[in-house]
């Protein structure tokens, strides 16, 4: 019962977003098919074919050169290449749009090498354009096709490798006829990570001028004060998410691997000589500067300088206090119901039980725009609904209880990163053997007698694992929380976003670089783990 209530509880947005854009305005419809929709549709689909084309193309040639060859820092390059995912993707925005702003470091450095005096003389083209945001969003996303290519690239059976070697096919080849086929599904799913995240971005697409789906959603809601509008916009953005996962699912449709893992062996490296061992550092090292060393450096730099100049601000140590108590009890929340649904799942592996745990992981596929949407149109008719009842049973008006006081936004992250606790917890009690649980019903222990005292003890370490990636996640957590914070609520990372848009950067440089920190944490455990691995 519990697992189909938070099941529900995920779906209400959506079901709130499809109520809510049926009873829009009458030709309201047709005026964002003909006006809006194209250009933000269009702006959409070049973002994410560039996005995907560069996240596929780094993400898998960087998991080839650490998985195939032996060269210099190899070794440091292996987890050094997840650390961009430290840095989400609008502080990266954030960071490039002033360092190379035509009067920021980089640009005034060249003019004074090449003898200019001023912008006009000489200035680099613009970064806020389609190209600009491909470029920025692909190096900050690689990432996620690095992880799962370069996990399937070092455990695939060598044998296919070395067979093909036999025949005299170069390493070369060898990477377009096998290593390639064999990791496609892990190129997929890889890219459709990259996607998804590139369709919820919301900051890096306004700072650098992409009116995406999800800048037309929020602007039409916040800017134009419309609802309906902007839930059949987000209703078009859920039909694209759909379809993306629906097409990457076809195109694996016929794909079968028989190779064992039983009898897989790791890929033998080949050391590299002469200029390609230089090469591949060069390459493995390029995408970790550009998506990682240089923002982050220039963020550090800039937060001192601001410390120096004004010291630590009491709003900031507010917003500061703000993020970490807003994440630390969405993180507790999302842990308990992911335990109760991956629980759940185990005692009854029931098909039925199994569809409900798919629908509770539903959120991490939406984009926290459409989430936040959704629980505003469902938590602002529960707000009016209890102040009506209010005031004709006791004359008072509470004003609005869940969006003014944070709890809107707490379950925006439930919906948003329950699918994380979901699979981390599914994974840790699938190490614990089914044995255990009927040792533990012999000796009298019920069903929660068996999650206490043994399934939470051993688990212990999957659930640690989770709740760092699910609080870092929200803190990070932009879109959700720019529609749904409290008035006068403010994070680390609406603050950032506020400041950006405002071009006052160097404002909101400690901001930015206190999520970076926070964002190593879980770059720091997926090393760890991949290691072990």
């Amino acid at each position: 019962m519990a697992s189909l209530l938070i099941a529900g509880l995920v779906l209400v947005p959506v079901l709130a977003l499809a109520w809510q854009a049926a009873w829009g305005s009458e030709g309201l419809w047709s005026h964002l098919a003909r006006h809006v929709l194209p250009h933000a549709l269009t702006q959409t689909a070049i973002l994410m074919a560039g996005v995907g084309t560069i996240t596929a193309v780094i993400g898998t040639g960087v998991a080839w050169l650490v998985a195939a060859y032996d060269f210099p820092g190899r070794r440091m390059l292996e987890w050094a290449l997840i650390l961009p995912l430290a840095v989400p993707t609008y502080i990266v925005a954030y960071a490039y749009l002033d360092m190379l702003h035509p009067l920021g470091p980089f640009q005034s450095a060249i003019r004074a090498v090449l003898g200019h005096d001023s912008p006009r003389d000489f200035r680099l083209p613009d970064i806020r354009s389609m190209t600009g945001a491909v470029l920025l969003l692909g190096l900050v996303l690689y990432p996620y096709v690095y992880l799962p290519v370069r996990a399937m690239f070092m455990t695939q059976a060598a044998n296919l490798v070395e067979a093909a070697q036999t025949l005299g096919t170069t390493r070369r080849r060898i990477l377009w006829r096998v290593a390639l086929p064999l990791a496609r599904p892990a190129i997929a799913i890889g890219i459709s990570l990259a996607l998804m995240e590139t369709l919820n971005d919301i900051g890096a697409s306004e700072f650098l001028g992409v009116r995406s789906l999800t800048i037309s959603v929020y602007t039409t809601w916040v800017t134009r004060s419309d609802l309906a509008g902007a839930s059949q916009i987000a209703l078009a953005m859920l039909a694209l998410v759909v379809a993306l996962i629906s097409l990457e699912r076809w195109a694996r449709r016929k794909q079968r691997y028989s190779v064992s893992a039983q009898r897989a062996r790791s890929l033998v490296r080949q050391p590299l000589t002469g200029a390609a061992r230089w090469g591949a550092l060069c390459a493995c090292l390029l995408p970790v500067i550009l998506g990682f060393v240089l923002p982050a450096s220039y963020l550090a730099v800039e937060a001192l300088k601001r410390f120096q100049f004004a010291g630590l601000s009491a709003r900031l140590v507010t917003e500061a206090a703000n993020t970490l108590i807003l994440s630390t009890l969405a993180t507790g929340a999302i842990l308990a119901c992911g335990l109760v649904v991956a629980f759940a799942a185990r005692v009854f592996p029931q098909r039925g039980m199994q569809a409900v745990q798919r629908v509770a992981s539903l959120g991490y596929a939406m984009p926290g725009t459409i989430l936040a949407l959704g629980i505003l149109i469902a938590a602002g008719g529960l707000d009016r609904w209890i102040g009506r009842t209010a005031k004709e049973l006791f004359g008072i008006d509470p004003g609005l209880v869940l969006i003014g006081s944070g709890l809107a936004l707490g379950y925006a992250y439930l919906a948003r990163f329950l699918a994380i606790s979901i699979g981390s917890v599914e994974a840790g009690l699938t190490r614990i053997p089914r044995s255990y649980d009927q040792s533990a019903r012999t000796l009298g222990h019920g069903i929660g007698g068996t999650l206490r005292q043994v399934h939470l003890p051993l688990s212990r370490a999957a659930l640690a694992a989770a709740g760092l990636l699910v609080f870092v996640d929200c803190m990070k957590e932009l879109s959700a929380t720019l529609l749904l914070r409290p008035l006068n609520f403010e994070t680390l990372a609406t603050h950032l976003y506020g400041e950006a848009a405002r071009g006052t950067y160097e404002e909101a440089a400690i901001a930015a670089l206190a999520i970076v920190l926070v964002g190593i944490l879980p770059v720091i455990l997926l090393a760890r783990v991949g290691r072990a691995g």
